[in-house]
């Protein structure tokens, strides 16, 4: 289970979370909305450990993990702007975290190809990212968050560069993805249809806090 407890976040004036609280079960998508600028992003970036909270605690199975360092807590991040690596091809960029967890580079590779032929960027595999184009990217970015088996999956807008049709085949993937692996889910989105299509609880982050959506 992830959670946030107590969380403050201050941005200049502004009380981006005022003793927030949030509880994300195994196996559940829980969506969160609210307008640009609320602080949605700032509390993924929070939970991920790439922003430190003015107080408050993060918790994995109840342990606390505010001080743990993000390549250490097992999440995965998908964020607006993809982070894809420029000078890496497509494939090794599926591929980079697998790599990084002392799977053989071969190996990496080989589940890397198997997860671009079901993002359906099979052909895709040997070319810079920079040439893609932002939907293709975008699809590549979501295939690096899932090769891990990431404990919790944190996502901010991951479909929103992406055609209608395969939008909704990539929010079923995930959602059938997210239940077999049991991973908390965090998305945050300002489509209100995407978030319903995909999570069980929808909560509205206004004033700093997280009131029910349905």
């Amino acid at each position: 289970m992830l959670e946030l407890r107590n969380i403050c976040v201050r941005y200049g004036p502004r009380m981006l979370a005022d003793g927030l609280n949030l509880r994300v079960a195994s196996g559940e998508i829980v969506a969160i909305l609210g307008p640009s600028g609320s602080g949605k992003s700032t509390l993924l970036k929070v939970a991920a450990g790439l922003q430190p909270p003015d107080s408050g605690q993060v918790l994995w199975d109840g342990q606390d993990i505010t001080q743990l360092a993000p390549e250490r807590r097992g999440f995965a991040l998908m964020f607006q702007d993809f982070a894809l690596f420029p000078h890496l091809n497509v494939l090794d960029n599926v591929a980079f975290g697998l790599i990084e967890q002392r799977m053989l580079k071969s190996a990496a590779r080989a589940r890397a190809a198997e997860m671009l032929d079901r993002f359906g960027l099979a052909a895709q595999a040997g070319q810079k990212v920079w040439t893609l184009s932002g939907g293709e990217q975008q699809r590549v970015a979501l295939a690096r968050a899932l090769i891990t088996a990431p404990r919790a999956l944190l996502l901010d807008e991951p479909f929103s560069a992406l055609d209608a049709q395969l939008r909704r085949d990539l929010q079923q993937e995930f959602s059938q993805r997210i239940v077999a692996a049991s991973m908390p889910t965090v998305l945050v989105t300002h489509d209100e249809a995407e978030a319903r299509a995909m999570a069980g609880r929808g909560l509205r982050l206004m004033a700093g806090q997280l009131q029910n959506a349905w």
